[in-house]
């Protein structure tokens, strides 16, 4: 059997039923296991839907009946700080809407677990998706899939601005730059993210960018996984040569490392060596000196995707809600002139 998926659209369950030679009402009861349907008809239907790749459509039913009234979100990495806050934005977004939240935590990246969410979302009812998946891989999934109810990225690649929020990553990573350089550092080493993470990327592109615009000179940047763990043993690596005053990391964790395997070497934060961090975590303010950090907005990303999708599921398209939201530059004790 030879079969085409229909071009700009998600396959619907009529074009299940035209290209299987049955009635729509049959493609629905065998969608609901109905006893009547003969086990030959059950798998021509069953080898259409896969390969259409077609997903049956929870959320249509459900308006039918009476609106679920539920929001699913897709989560590469709920136990990040990132990924979490902006969870708990959407929740309570939803909630002042009046919507409840559904999510799917996706136990790797590759399609096979991303389909399955979207698939376990789908059967949940689910009304419209965010998704929360910081690697870039998990785009390149979803740029390929037809889905047909309203979705919103939390991260931009580029490549799906129209669906996408986002917090300006790269604005942000200029701003710790400027300021670590507005300080008199000419010296300054950038811990990154891990790859194939957006705001890694993002951030690692915006230190480039503005050590470039204000002509100091740059090496390479460091990679690292997002932990504490990670950042103490970049630190005492570096700490070996010692040939820069000022490193601006990627995220408040690896940054908490460094400040570690400063003092460990009995050198002082930033009276020898100015920190700044991205997030602002909650214990940022507690760190020992106090963390210089870049805020992001988590409680507006949530509140912006939920207004989206809602505006979305009454026909409308607002660009209200579409685009960046600007980072803010906190500045504590960590950072400071440099010493030579």
């Amino acid at each position: 059997m030879t079969t085409e998926p229909p071009k700009g659209r998600a396959p619907s369950i009529r074009d299940v039923a035209r290209l299987a030679g049955v009635s729509h009402q049959t493609v629905s009861r065998v969608l609901n296991n109905h006893p009547s349907i003969r086990e030959s008809t059950k798998l021509r239907v069953q080898q259409v839907m896969d390969e259409l790749k077609y997903r049956p459509n929870r959320a249509a039913r459900a308006l039918v009946k009476g609106r679920s009234r539920t929001i699913g979100v897709i989560s590469a990495s709920s136990s990040e700080y990132g990924p979490a806050s902006s969870i708990a934005a959407i929740q309570d977004a939803a909630r002042a809407a009046g919507y409840y939240v559904n999510t799917a935590n996706l136990t790797s990246v590759d399609r096979p677990s991303i389909e399955a969410a979207i698939d376990h979302l789908m059967y949940q009812a689910v009304e419209g998706i965010v998704v929360i998946a910081p690697q870039v891989r998990v785009f390149d999934a979803l740029e390929d899939m037809l889905l047909d109810v309203p979705f919103v990225t939390l991260q931009s690649t580029g490549r799906l601005d129209d669906h996408a929020l986002s917090v300006d990553q790269i604005a942000g990573a200029r701003l710790a730059t400027r300021h670590l350089i507005e300080l008199g550092h000419r010296s300054i080493y950038h811990l990154a993210g891990p790859q194939d993470w957006i705001e890694a990327e993002a951030r690692m592109r915006g230190f480039l960018e503005e050590m470039g615009a204000m002509d100091v000179p740059t090496t390479a940047p460091i990679l690292g996984d997002w932990t504490a763990d990670f950042g103490f043993y970049a630190g005492r690596e570096l700490l070996r040569v010692r040939d820069f005053t000022a490193i601006f990391s990627s995220n408040d964790q690896m940054a908490l490392g460094l400040i570690h395997a400063i003092r460990e070497a009995g050198l002082t934060v930033p009276g020898d060596i100015s920190i700044i961090g991205f997030d602002d975590i909650p214990e940022a303010r507690h760190f020992w000196p106090p963390l210089t950090t870049v805020r992001q907005d988590f409680a507006e990303l949530g509140r912006r995707s939920i207004a989206l999708l809602l505006s979305e599921l009454a026909g409308e398209r607002s660009t209200a809600y579409v685009g960046t939201i600007q980072p803010e530059l906190i500045v504590r004790a960590s950072t400071g002139p440099p010493s030579f």
